[in-house]
């Protein structure tokens, strides 16, 4: 049995194996797009760690226990599952797998030591009829096998977290059927990050691409604090009809211990600057058609524009995910089945028939 496959030998079809977020991972790089490289722990990996730490009956007795509807307990309960990954050990079967995933990802980069992301990938994340974002944890600029191997087994006890317990018991997903996998995958080291969507949320506007960023990591965007640099760019000509720079007075880079990353603030010189340029602006847009086209639907898509390459290689794709508002709504008739660029088509020439 595999407890750890590389990314680019998975696609959308293997969310089974490897959970949504690493499903569309190996999906983008399989259409070529960039993607830093990384591994995948199988929800097989998962289920095999329950069973040999012996902690899989105390689990469930623990689920069942649990009264959503009394936060107390529910965060009581939480705190006692958590604890059981806390206080078991790795199986030595996967310890061995991923020692030579990451002996390998060290090859790849030409270096010792490589730092990366440990993110969680449920099955039952990145669909379009749930939201599970944000739910399970991440951890950030993690180096070493044996670190790894730490914050895996705490990205599959944060599957057990009071917010993600009461989810799923709210929204009918039952505890056994939603699994964990979890992304190994090479930092990005950020100069600016973000997220764009192929639609513009405010109105759904299909012919727009709305992209927001902040100096240093996502997660200052991802977690609101700050106000992001936002632009819309038409998708068609490329023209950005909507800048706004935002005086950005915080960014997210990586604690120099490790796992964890840290808010500090921005330099005078940086603060109201634009943190991509509009060559790096252009080739985002370009990307995000490219994955709207390919799941023929509206994307929620991360972004990160690394410090040390020169562009376009710079240029990033660390999560797609479908866009979970405007793609619930349902289409009008006459233009079902037709892709992001078949509307756009439609929407231009329309208007060259008016003008």
């Amino acid at each position: 049995m595999t407890y750890v496959v590389e990314l680019n030998d998975v696609d959308r079809h293997a969310i089974g194996l490897v959970g949504g977020k690493n499903a569309n991972l190996g999906e983008l790089l399989k259409r070529g797009i960039r993607v830093p490289p990384g591994f995948a722990v199988t929800i097989d990996g998962f289920q095999h760690y329950l069973h040999e730490a012996g902690i899989k009956d105390d689990l469930f007795r623990l689920l069942g226990e649990v009264q959503t509807e009394d936060t107390t307990c529910l965060d009581t309960v939480s705190a006692e599952i958590r604890a059981l990954f806390r206080q078991s050990q790795m199986p030595d079967a996967i310890t061995a797998e991923l020692q030579s995933h990451y002996e390998r990802l060290e090859e790849a980069c030409g270096r010792g030591g490589v730092p990366v992301a440990v993110r969680s990938s449920a099955t039952a994340e990145d669909l379009p009829n749930a939201s599970f974002a944000g739910q399970q944890d991440t951890y950030l600029w993690v180096c070493g096998v044996e670190e790894i191997a730490a914050h895996v087994r705490r990205c599959w006890a944060s599957l057990y977290s009071s917010r993600a317990i009461s989810y799923r018991v709210m929204n009918g997903f039952p505890h056994e059927k939603v699994l964990m996998s979890v992304c190994v995958q090479k930092m990005v080291n950020s100069r600016a990050a973000g997220v764009m969507f192929t639609l513009d949320p405010a109105n759904g506007d299909v012919s727009q691409v709305l992209v927001e960023g902040n100096w240093g990591l996502g997660e200052s965007v991802a977690s609101g604090e700050v106000t992001p640099d936002q632009f819309k760019v038409n998708k068609i000509t490329k023209e950005i009809g909507h800048r706004h720079i935002s005086h950005k007075h915080l960014e997210c880079i990586p604690s120099p211990d490790g796992g964890i990353a840290k808010m500090v603030p921005i330099d005078d010189d940086r603060c109201d600057k634009s943190c991509v340029t509009d060559v790096e602006l252009r080739e985002l847009v370009r990307i995000s058609r490219l994955i709207e086209d390919h799941y023929a639907g509206p994307q929620d898509i991360e972004w990160a524009i690394d410090h040390d390459l020169v562009f376009p290689e710079n240029v990033f794709i660390v999560q797609t995910r479908p866009e979970t508002v405007w793609s619930q709504k349902k289409p009008v008739s006459l233009l079902a089945g037709k892709s992001a660029s078949d509307l756009l088509l439609q929407r231009a020439l329309q208007v060259i028939k008016v003008g």
